[in-house]
């Protein structure tokens, strides 16, 4: 009989962790270290988030990326990180840890690409500031319309579930109608982009996994 070796690669900290929760520590250090920044005035908020007149005149870009770890509030933080856990703990078990991060990062970018370009139709926007991670959680959350549309979810307040391929189209709208009844300042049109961005890459993904993409809309029902 053979005996083999078989050696095993020490896992360090990040290892063990979830990018989720990765995502989320950087998001809370990146909320303090801005809002103790800004507080003192040690830098503008032009440098931080993103703002259309700014990014077309190609000044700031690197807030593209800022932008997606700075909130306008605690409570704005606390929603969305709550709303990471549970939307991107369930993508990152499906399409994995690499595919994941990049996926986020380039949903995030997208839906405040989104919201400069949006500009020109909303002239409004030209001068306003965008932060927070809801892009890139709505490129999460319309690449799971596309993978799981039968996934039964809870939104807001509504006491019964609600399938997926419903729930995001219905949450988009509701958040543009309470921006507009109650003149609150929502990014929707980062919102919109970050879901077509979630869509794109759902379409791609269910042309190339055919077969577990069937298995997943299976299952998840």
């Amino acid at each position: 009989m053979a005996y083999y070796r078989i050696s095993r690669r020490k896992r360090g900290i990040l290892d063990s962790l979830s990018v989720t929760s990765i995502l989320i520590v950087i998001n809370v250090i990146a909320f303090i270290f801005f809002s103790v920044l800004l507080g003192a005035n040690a830098v503008a908020i032009d440098s931080v988030a993103i703002k259309p007149f700014n990014i077309l005149q190609g000044k700031y870009l690197w807030t593209f990326i800022t932008s997606m770890f700075m909130h306008g509030g605690f409570f704005h933080l606390f929603v969305n990180m709550i709303s990471l856990i549970f939307i991107g703990s369930l993508v990152e078990k499906i399409v994995g840890r690499k595919r994941y991060i990049w996926f986020y990062m380039a949903a995030g970018i997208f839906a405040g690409l989104f919201f400069v370009l949006s500009s020109f139709i909303f002239p409004g926007d030209l001068n306003a500031f965008a932060v927070g991670s809801s892009g890139a959680l709505f490129g999460l959350v319309g690449l799971l319309v596309l993978l799981t549309p039968n996934l039964p979810v809870y939104v807001m307040f509504i006491p019964i579930p609600i399938k997926m391929k419903y729930a995001a189209p219905g949450i988009l709208v509701v958040l543009w109608l309470i921006s507009i009844a109650g003149n609150v300042p929502i990014g929707n049109t980062a919102h919109l982009g970050g879901l077509l961005a979630g869509l794109g890459y759902g379409i791609h993904l269910r042309n190339k996994y055919k077969r577990k993409t069937r298995y997943l809309d299976r299952h998840f029902r």
